[in-house]
């Protein structure tokens, strides 16, 4: 066994070139979807730490589905197994880096977005209310009582259009609608009324 170490060692060195004769054919395990480790070694009668040391492993906890292990170097080319090892931990390491910034850049435009959305929002709500309010001080004070005329309530709108409903929740309601459908939006029946004395 001091042997097998000794020519893995070797091996590695040389940055993973071919061992000698006493390492020509390694007995090695393709890792699985939920692998562990410890169950490899239990299920090949060896231990955590000769398959750390036999793959040249940083992290025994970090092992890829596809990953070819070696597990007994009596009979094996260690040095080629750990090379194959070394290349797949680090090809599944930086696609996963690269997966990772990827999906932080995409989390950050997202965020980015609904906050521009969020502030365009609420600059029109504010925008819209602020019109809404002028106009009603404009035509009653704000008064949803107010009567002139035919006119009736905070906005001054006719009676046939409240229907003979003059309570607050319908005179909004009336108000929006017919706002909405005539101008577009508030900001719009404030220009109006700004230019003709009326919306």
């Amino acid at each position: 066994m001091k042997f097998n170490k000794v020519a893995l060692s070797i091996a590695c060195a040389a940055g993973f070139t071919v061992a000698g004769a006493a390492a020509a054919n390694a007995d090695t395990v393709t890792v699985k979807s939920g692998d562990t480790l410890s169950q490899i070694a239990d299920e090949n009668n060896t231990t955590v730490s000769s398959i750390q040391s036999l793959n040249s492993l940083q992290n025994i906890h970090l092992i890829f589905p596809g990953q070819k292990l070696v597990i007994n170097a009596n009979n094996g080319d260690a040095a080629v197994s750990t090379q194959q090892s070394a290349q797949t931990v680090q090809q599944a390491s930086q696609q996963q880096t690269t997966q990772q910034a990827s999906q932080q850049q995409t989390t950050q435009q997202a965020s980015q977005q609904q906050t521009m959305q969020t502030t365009q929002q609420a600059v029109a709500s504010s925008s819209e209310q602020a019109a809404r309010d002028w106009i009603a001080a404009r035509e009653s004070g704000g008064s949803y009582t107010a009567q002139n005329g035919n006119y009736y309530g905070k906005y001054q709108l006719s009676s046939a259009y409240l229907g003979g409903d003059y309570s607050a929740e319908n005179q909004e309601r009336v108000a929006n609608s017919y706002v909405l459908n005539r101008y577009g939006s508030w900001a719009n029946a404030k220009s109006h009324w700004l230019q003709n004395g009326w919306y």
